[in-house]
């Protein structure tokens, strides 16, 4: 399955969330095995709503698919934002079954107010930030370059509900950077809104997942930010304590961590833990 067939049927499936992109709206928040499962046979169509990180919108599309797939009758339903603007709809009360974040903060939060299924909390895969570059950009080599005077515009997003942003301040503080390059930050509401801006030459420089960068044809790779400058990337999952459905939400949890599942996120650039 290619990458564009899964953003063409993307299209699609992002038609069916209507209302809980309405809901989003009305808050004002920007192979392995092949045994089936115990929900696999449904005596009527159920509909799973999942809200995941926006770093996980193309390769969940895929995902999804392969799940309804194995599950006729099942249609998996994506609802993909920034984690901090998912955690704010979810404490507000959107109807959802499934969270996927971007960052242990964002789940943190919603577990120690008793809305998520705390024994159903795993891992699903982890990931890299990178610096890249647009089109026609500065030369630089690493994020010291990036104090030049020739560069006025970087991308990151917005630290307080972007987990990639949150990892993007981490790494500036700790390369002692971040006031001389405070100036020149300019901040977007989700990670792919911050490829967006370097892809439109709206920065000249950002900083993304490896996943995104790798989406992309329209910027470049300068420098993989070391992993010791920031906490480490991850993404979690949990079943929502007021899911209406919570055995088939289980079982598309553990979905994600099959080999089926983890190969489709190898394939969009995801590290299994």
């Amino acid at each position: 399955m290619t990458q564009n067939r899964a953003k063409e049927q993307g299209m699609n499936r992002r038609a069916m969330v209507g209302g809980m992109m309405g809901w989003a709206i009305a808050l004002g928040v920007g192979l392995g095995s092949c045994q089936r499962s115990p929900v696999a046979e449904l005596s009527e169509p159920q509909i799973l709503l999942v809200s995941a990180a926006a770093s996980l919108t193309d390769v969940l599309q895929d995902v999804g698919m392969l799940y309804e797939d194995e599950h006729p009758g099942v249609q998996v339903q994506f609802n993909f934002a920034a984690s901090g603007a998912l955690q704010q709809q979810i404490e507000s009360g959107a109807p959802v079954d499934i969270f996927l974040s971007a960052a242990n903060k964002q789940m943190d939060a919603l577990e120690s107010q008793g809305l998520v299924a705390t024994e159903t909390r795993q891992v699903i895969v982890t990931n890299q930030l990178v610096l890249v570059a647009a089109m026609g950009a500065p030369e630089v080599l690493d994020l010291a370059d990036l104090a030049d005077g020739a560069i006025a515009k970087i991308a990151a997003g917005e630290p307080r509900s972007v987990p990639a942003g949150d990892y993007a301040d981490q790494a500036l503080k700790a390369a002692g950077l971040f006031e001389r390059l405070q100036p020149k930050l300019v901040y977007a509401n989700s990670v792919r809104q911050v490829l967006q801006f370097v892809e439109a030459g709206n920065a000249q420089f950002g900083l993304v997942y490896a996943t995104d960068a790798k989406l992309s044809d329209q910027v470049t790779v300068v420098q993989a930010i070391p992993a010791d400058l920031h906490a480490p990337i991850l993404y979690p999952g949990a079943v929502l304590q007021r899911s209406d459905r919570p055995e088939l939400a289980r079982d598309f949890l553990q979905f994600l961590t099959s080999d089926t599942a983890q190969q489709a996120f190898q394939g969009y650039g995801f590290i299994t833990p």
